[in-house]
C-alpha cells in the first residue's frame, strides 16, 4: 500500500471543492462496505482520538481498495487523504472539531443529516485497536459514558448491536446526539491524554492481534463493552 508524508506547503484544510473531489473519487470506486467521505472522516476521527497513534500504512487499506488509474491520480488522492487526516488532528488540537456527515433524502424531498456513514468509519477506526479499546471499556465506565452519543447513533443506525437497553431515538433525540458529537469526540480525545495506555495495554499494540487480523466483521457486530 502506498503511503504519504506531510508537505509543509500543503494548505491546512481541504476547501469545499477538494472535499467534493475526494468524495467523487470515493463514490466512483465504492463497493459493498466501502467507506465514503463521511465514513473516512469517522475513521480518521477514531484514530485521532484513540489510545495510540496509527500510521497511514495501517489505515489506508480501510479506504483504498483498487489500484489508481495512474500515478497522477494516486498522488492527488493520497494528498487529499493526508490533508484530511491532518485537518482532523488540527481540529482536535484546537477543540473545534466538526464531523462530516452524510445526507439522506426524505420522502417529501427534503434532506436530513445521517450519522450512519460516520459511525461506520468510526467503528473501523476502533477496530484497528480493538483490544485496547475493549480492555479499557471493560474496566472504566467513564469512557463508555463519554462515548454515549456516538454509541446511541451507532446503535440507531444499525452499525452496532449491543446488550445495553437503547430505546429507538426520536427525531429530536437523534438531532441532539448529532449536536453532541463534537463535544463527545473532544472529551474522548482528552480521556486518552489524561489516562494513556498502561504498559500492559501497550504490550498488545506492538502487533496486530489474531482477532484484529481476521476479516473485518460486517456492521451489526457487537459494540465493545
Amino acid at each position: 500500500m502506498e503511503h504519504f508524508a506531510h508537505h509543509a506547503d500543503w494548505p491546512a484544510e481541504l476547501d469545499d471543492g477538494e472535499l467534493e473531489e475526494l468524495d467523487q473519487f470515493l463514490r466512483a470506486q465504492a463497493g459493498e462496505d466501502h467507506l465514503l467521505l463521511d465514513g473516512v472522516h469517522g475513521l480518521l476521527t477514531a484514530i485521532g482520538i484513540g489510545p495510540e497513534k496509527i500510521s497511514s500504512d495501517e489505515w489506508l487499506p480501510e479506504v483504498l481498495h483498487e489500484p489508481f488509474a495512474d500515478a497522477g491520480e494516486g498522488r492527488r488522492v493520497l494528498e487529499l487523504l493526508a490533508r484530511l487526516s491532518e485537518s482532523v488532528e488540527m481540529e482536535l488540537d484546537e477543540e473545534n472539531y466538526e464531523p462530516i456527515l452524510g445526507e439522506i433524502e426524505l420522502d417529501d424531498g427534503d434532506t436530513t443529516l445521517s450519522a450512519q456513514g460516520w459511525c461506520e468509519g468510526f467503528s473501523r477506526g476502533v477496530d484497528l485497536r480493538a483490544r485496547q479499546w475493549e480492555s479499557r471499556l471493560g474496566v472504566d465506565s467513564h469512557l463508555t459514558e463519554l462515548l454515549g452519543p456516538i454509541m446511541a447513533l451507532a446503535v440507531e443506525e444499525g452499525v452496532f448491536a449491543t446488550d445495553a437497553d437503547f430505546a429507538p431515538l426520536s427525531e429530536q433525540e437523534y438531532d441532539d446526539c448529532l449536536a453532541q458529537l463534537p463535544a463527545a469526540v473532544n472529551a474522548v480525545a482528552h480521556y486518552w491524554v489524561d489516562a494513556p495506555l498502561t504498559p500492559e495495554e501497550l504490550s498488545h499494540s506492538s502487533r496486530r492481534t489474531e482477532a484484529e487480523n481476521e476479516p473485518k466483521r460486517k456492521r451489526g457486530g457487537r459494540w465493545l463493552h
